[in-house]
């Protein structure tokens, strides 16, 4: 008989309360009773990590942004292909979710989040991006709950919008790589992504369960004024 959910810690949120839950070697972080991830299915939060990361190979110290830090396992897979020299910044939420990734989930990256390489900043993802200097970064990843999706998302939304993908180039060194997982596939954002500058392509982590996917998309060099 499969013992019962154990809730470790509760944070009370605009979207509702947001828990972090334990059944035996099993986490779940959960929000208004709607599962945000599970300890048990990370893949293709990892391959996000990895094949953004290989495309920085060669650079000796990039400069990567993590948005949104769940239980570690982006920013765990992301460290694992990247040098001694690299430089994350993760920008998560909630200091709550930071706390758990330094306590009970630890265990699952190896305390990814304690790693010297790793600078934590509380807050809004799109709010680095936007008062970012141009070109900070070599590579941006985005692994946000749900991810593009049409169907919920105005034109002028802050992660995936025209407007936010401007922004994302900005942020970006010529070549960096932007890297957005998504819970399904949408049409519309990947033809927007590609209007934005970037060469997109689109990634499937291995076979079966959900249809989760992974967009990269480097930005394109730019031909000088005149040429």
């Amino acid at each position: 008989m499969a013992r019962s959910w154990q809730t470790l810690a509760t944070v009370r949120t605009s979207e509702g309360a947001l828990e972090l839950r334990r059944r035996d070697d099993e986490f779940l972080i959960v929000i208004a009773g709607r599962v945000l991830m599970t300890s048990a299915a990370r893949r293709s939060e990892e391959a996000l990590a990895t094949l953004a990361c290989a495309r920085l190979a060669g650079l000796r110290a990039p400069r990567v942004l993590v948005g949104g830090l769940g239980m570690g396992f982006t920013l765990r897979a992301a460290l694992a292909g990247l040098p001694k020299a690299a430089r994350v910044v993760v920008a998560e939420l909630h200091e709550e979710v930071v706390a758990w990734c330094r306590g009970p989930l630890a265990v699952l990256t190896d305390g990814a989040v304690g790693d010297p390489r790793v600078e934590v900043s509380i807050g809004d993802v799109a709010g680095v991006i936007a008062t970012a200097p141009a070109g900070s970064y070599d590579a941006i990843l985005l692994d946000l709950y749900e991810g593009p999706h049409e169907a919920t998302q105005r034109r002028d939304d802050p992660f995936y919008g025209a407007a936010a993908l401007t922004r994302v180039e900005r942020a970006l060194a010529q070549g960096g790589v932007f890297a957005v997982w998504s819970e399904e596939p949408d049409t519309a954002f990947s033809a927007r992504f590609a209007r934005a500058g970037f060469a997109v392509s689109t990634h499937r982590a291995g076979r079966g369960g959900r249809a989760h996917v992974v967009y990269l998309g480097t930005r394109a060099a730019k031909a000088p004024r005149g040429a």
